[in-house]
């Protein structure tokens, strides 16, 4: 159980702090939700208590595996399918996965295909939601800003964006 103040990651969403613990009757049902105010887009989602080990809610990282996520990037290995289907699907389940390692993994392929290939409009948004994704929690963790931690990524994988 997570408490108010928690710094957690929902996965497909991205990062968030718990701002409080509600019940609310939602279709006749009552039941307890954290209320998580997301740092990117200042959005704020509820989450079912009771659906968090489904949906696999965790804790943001600590500070040296968010340094390890960010070395990572520097790795221009890219070893991905060419047929653009499987490719997709590949990554959405990285990304559905919640790991910030495999969310970097997506960004960093999706940025050098970019760079070197362009991307189809099914993959670039795809490369921008887990890049949102990427961020919401490296600017958790580092406590810096979007703009900072964007910074960080574009030079951590040699992009000029």
């Amino acid at each position: 159980m997570f408490n108010v103040g928690d710094k957690i990651v929902y996965p497909m969403h991205g990062a968030g702090i718990i701002e409080s613990i509600e019940e609310k009757e939602i279709l006749g049902e009552r039941q307890s939700y954290y209320i998580v105010r997301m740092p990117i887009g200042d959005m704020r989602v509820m989450i079912p208590i009771k659906s968090v080990d489904d949906i696999g809610i965790r804790e943001i990282v600590s500070i040296q595996q968010a340094r390890q996520v960010l070395e990572s990037l520097k790795t221009h290995k890219v070893n991905v399918t060419s047929n653009w289907n499987k490719r997709y699907r590949e990554n959405m389940v990285k990304i559905k996965s919640g790991n910030i390692f495999e969310v970097a993994e997506v960004v960093r392929t999706l940025m050098l295909r970019e760079k070197q290939k362009g991307l189809s409009t099914g993959e670039r948004k795809m490369l921008n939601s887990a890049k949102q994704i990427l961020v919401s929690e490296l600017v958790l963790v580092e406590g810096k800003n979007q703009s900072e931690i964007e910074s960080i990524i574009n030079d951590n994988l040699g992009c000029d964006e």
